[in-house]
């Protein structure tokens, strides 16, 4: 079995130093998809020196089985995953029902994290995208879009640990990005697996992350 971080915050630290060698410009920009990867791009961010900022992307849950990803969404992106709404014969009213709430949970989380600190302009600039694992993609695959809807000039995205194959998968469906994923364990089974504390994370512990990272 590979080896666990302890948490996210170690997770965190030692994606910085990864991400270090990969040479970012000055003015590039770390963001971490909220919730638990705020927490993981907060330390990143100190070890390099780079501003914080915060993306909120919701997954789509299959109805009746939430946790099975159908999609997700972010500002102004939704992203689908074909296998799984072919499999499951989901409708357009199935989906967009999901949709509806999610996209109202997306804007509270936003206005809950943005109060006072406006978003950082991205136009122009590195975004590196930052979680504390990837499964399924869809998330990471709705935030890849968001940046480059809002203008980054290059996206690169960074996690602890995801299944092996899978940063290949997301640079076969956007060859502009890059990926750097610390550990790929095979079998893979669920990012919390490889921590060996994954608490659940809340809206004050992400707003504190936020709250402590100096405005550029």
């Amino acid at each position: 079995m590979a080896e666990r971080f302890a948490d996210r915050r170690e997770a965190g630290r030692a994606l910085g130093e990864a991400l270090r060698r990969l040479g970012l410009p000055p003015d590039a920009v770390v963001l971490g998809l909220a919730r638990g990867g705020v927490i993981v791009a907060a330390e990143a961010a100190r070890a390099l020196g780079l501003p914080l900022d915060v993306l909120v992307v919701r997954k789509l849950g299959v109805p009746g089985q939430p946790e099975l990803a159908f999609g997700a969404i972010a500002r102004g992106v939704r992203v689908l995953n074909p296998d799984v709404v072919a499999e499951l014969q989901l409708t357009p009213a199935q989906m967009d029902a999901v949709a509806r709430d999610e996209q109202a949970e997306l804007e509270r989380r936003e206005a809950a994290y943005r109060a006072g600190r406006p978003a950082l302009d991205l136009r122009g600039r590195t975004a590196v995208l930052v979680d504390d694992g990837l499964a399924t993609g869809a998330s990471m695959r709705a935030a890849i879009e968001a940046v480059q809807a809002l203008g980054a000039a290059r996206v690169v995205v960074a996690v602890p640990v995801a299944p092996p194959g899978a940063c290949g998968e997301l640079a076969a469906r956007y060859p502009a990005i890059e990926c750097l994923a610390l550990r790929t364990p095979d079998p893979f089974y669920a990012v919390g697996l490889w921590y060996r504390s994954f608490p659940h994370v809340t809206d004050a512990q992400v707003t504190a992350a936020l709250e402590a990272a100096p405005l550029p």
